[in-house]
This record gives C-alpha cells, sequence and structure tokens, in this order.
C-alpha cells in the first residue's frame, strides 16, 4: 500500500497566499464565560461568505486547476456546505458547478447552493460519490471532492495559520472532524507552528468512525444508516485514506459528545456568544464542556453556521433552552 503524501505548512502558506482578499480573516472571540483554567476562544468561521470554513479549502482546489481544464467546469459531492462553498467558487472563477447532495440534505443548503448558479442533482443516500463519478465521466468536468485531496486540506489548514499567528500560546485546539479535511489542514499548521499545542478532534457518539479508527490503527467504517441518526448533519462521512494519515500524525485524541450535549451547545453559543451555529458546527463547546483538557487557552472551531430555521428554534425553544440561559 502506497504511503499517502501529507500536506506541508509551506502548502499551506501558499494557499494562503492564493486566499488572500478571497475569505473572511475569521477573528479569534474571546469567551469570558469560559473556564478561566482553560480561557476559551471561538473561531467562527460561520461567518465566511458561504457560512462555513469550507470555501477556504474550495477556492484553494479550483484555483488550482489549470485553466484550460477548469473552463469544463466542476463537480462535487456533499452534504452541504462544500456543495455551497464549490458553487460559490466556481462563480467566482465563472465556470459550471454541478453539486450532487443527497436527499436528506437540510432544505436551506440545497437553496442555498442553487443560489451561487450551481445545478444540484439529488440522490439516495450513500450514492453521491457513484453519482458524481458518472456526471465528471459524461461531462469531463473536474471532481473537487470535500476532503480527499491535498488542495482542499491545504485551503482548510489556512484557518490553523490564523490561530498560530493570533494566539501563539494556545494549549488546545477542538476541531469537529467527519471526512477528516479541516482537522487533517488546521492540525498540520498548528502542530508546526505551535509544538506543545494539544489538536483535538470531536465527533458525535453516533458517528465515531474516527475515534474507532484511531484506536484500532486503521479506518473503521460505520453503515451509512448508522452515521445519519446524529443530528450534526456534516458529520457523517469518513476519513479517507489521505486524511486519516494525516489525522494520526496530528490528533493527540478524538473527543465525542452526545446529541443532547451538541443541542445544549448550539444553544450556549446563540445566547452567550451571540453566534448561530449548525449542529456540526458546535461539537467543539460541546466537547470543551464535556471532557477535561490540558489547562491553557483552548480554541473551538465554530466550523458553520447553516442551519434550517426550524431546527433551530426546536433547539432553542426546548424545554431545557431557559436552564441553559441561566448559567
Amino acid at each position: 500500500m502506497t504511503t499517502p503524501t501529507l500536506v506541508t505548512l509551506e502548502d499551506i502558506r501558499a494557499a494562503a497566499r492564493r486566499l488572500h482578499g478571497g475569505i473572511v480573516r475569521t477573528p479569534l472571540v474571546p469567551a469570558q464565560w469560559g473556564d478561566p483554567a482553560r480561557p476559551l476562544w471561538i473561531k467562527p468561521e460561520s461567518l465566511q461568505v458561504i457560512g462555513a470554513f469550507k470555501v477556504r479549502g474550495a477556492l484553494n482546489a479550483v484555483g488550482r486547476i489549470d485553466e484550460s481544464v477548469r473552463s469544463r467546469g466542476v463537480v462535487a459531492y456533499s452534504s452541504g456546505n462544500h456543495a455551497q462553498a464549490v458553487a460559490y467558487a466556481a462563480a467566482t472563477f465563472g465556470i459550471t458547478a454541478q453539486i450532487v447532495m443527497p436527499r436528506e440534505t437540510p432544505d436551506i443548503k440545497v437553496r442555498k447552493t442553487r443560489a451561487y448558479g450551481a445545478e444540484v442533482v439529488l440522490c439516495d443516500a450513500g450514492q453521491r460519490e457513484t453519482v458524481a463519478a458518472e456526471l465528471v465521466e459524461r461531462t469531463g468536468a473536474t471532481l473537487v471532492p470535500p476532503f480527499d485531496h491535498p488542495d482542499v486540506i491545504a485551503g482548510q489548514g489556512t484557518i490553523g495559520l490564523e490561530i498560530a499567528e493570533d494566539l501563539p500560546d494556545v494549549a488546545n485546539v477542538l476541531v469537529p472532524v467527519s471526512g477528516g479535511g479541516l482537522a487533517s489542514g488546521i492540525g498540520t499548521a498548528v502542530k508546526a507552528l505551535c509544538p506543545r499545542a494539544q489538536i483535538f478532534g470531536v465527533e458525535p457518539e453516533l458517528a465515531a468512525d474516527t475515534a474507532a479508527g484511531l484506536q484500532a490503527g486503521h479506518r473503521v467504517s460505520m453503515p451509512v444508516a448508522d452515521r445519519n441518526r446524529t443530528i450534526a448533519d456534516g458529520l457523517r462521512s469518513e476519513p479517507s485514506a489521505l486524511t486519516f494519515a494525516h489525522l494520526q500524525q496530528v490528533l493527540s485524541g478524538v473527543l465525542t459528545v452526545t446529541e443532547d450535549e451538541i443541542r445544549s451547545a448550539v444553544r450556549e453559543l446563540t445566547f452567550k456568544a451571540q453566534l448561530v451555529s449548525e449542529p456540526s458546527g458546535a461539537v467543539a463547546l460541546a466537547a470543551y464542556r464535556r471532557h477535561p483538557l490540558p489547562p491553557g487557552p483552548t480554541v473551538i472551531i465554530l466550523s458553520g453556521g447553516n442551519v434550517e430555521p426550524a431546527l433551530l428554534r426546536d433547539i432553542l425553544f426546548d424545554q431545557s433552552a431557559a436552564e441553559d440561559q441561566r448559567h
């Protein structure tokens, strides 16, 4: 088996130069209500133009395609945020985009993807990669995968560069994990620039394939039906060989959280930080609340804010919401 070539700090720095002026350089927002022994900082990637971090990787990857090839358009598959990111990147470069999305994708993400001018192709659960491959074969467009590509990983890694620049004494960074591109990129950058920092991936208990894989020393697969049980719809993918190799190198561990803890974290971010988070974006805060961490400055990645309004209403105003607001 060929060992994957890992993304380097220079790859990430090159991506940062490429993305300069095209993305939001998100701030580190101090959360005064955090644990004094572990001062809390929020990295709100929900402030990006498409409402999630995915725009970094998509713009970097599409920008790296040779212009003569790029003119034939791009294809992507995604449960939502990568879909919007590739649609936005395609519009930025003036090319066509066909985006394959599972039928259960929240409607708000489908609508936003179409709003950027992309053609959305809906498919059954577990079929998106197959459908995307058929589109590439038929159209000659270039596939931009959601995480299994070095240019995508490097683009997401620019978040890590910003953390290291803004908080060089960071002790802990908590990153949502699904396909693993975000944690791979952030972990590579932060470990290179802040070698004492601990990088923790975070997963829902109902989709904890990465936690199981790292413990076993190899990738572990979970049935799609099992992973689809979590409310965190953006965290239902599994790492590729490429991202798993990165995660083995950069993660200190993977922390898991329950569905109730995810909901509570969405409420906490809304009422205490005044930040809207989708469930997938709130898992890092849920882990900060649940798990003991080494002392020192701690950064959580709020990876996205594209939540269905009806779901957000249900989360914010359930019976426990009032209790959350009092503490």
